[in-house]
């Protein structure tokens, strides 16, 4: 668990940008197909909810914007950082997406 904060807090100090990304009826053979495509322009991290939101209440202090993305961790859902284009990284997610 402590590792999961340290990783979280670490990845919204380390990457500008970040996507909230819905995973439901997602297989484990396509998010790591998921993976694959963003390896090196960026870093997927799924978690617990209840996990997530502690890790960014804790970390609002040092990061008062962060308020803004707590209500939409609502169910199946994840993290995708980048420091690359949105819209390049959007695409490859929507490539991925299941049809």
């Amino acid at each position: 668990k402590s590792n999961y904060f340290t990783k979280l807090i670490q990845l919204l100090e380390d990457y500008p940008k970040c996507f909230i990304v819905g995973a439901d009826n997602v297989g484990s053979k396509q998010m790591q197909q998921i993976r694959l495509s963003l390896r090196g322009t960026a870093v997927v991290l799924m978690g617990k909810n209840t996990m997530m939101r502690k890790a960014i209440k804790g970390h609002l202090e040092r990061n008062p914007s962060l308020e803004k993305i707590l209500p939409h961790i609502v169910g199946n859902v994840g993290f995708v950082f980048t420091r690359s284009d949105l819209v390049e990284i959007r695409d490859k997610l929507l490539e991925n997406k299941i049809r």
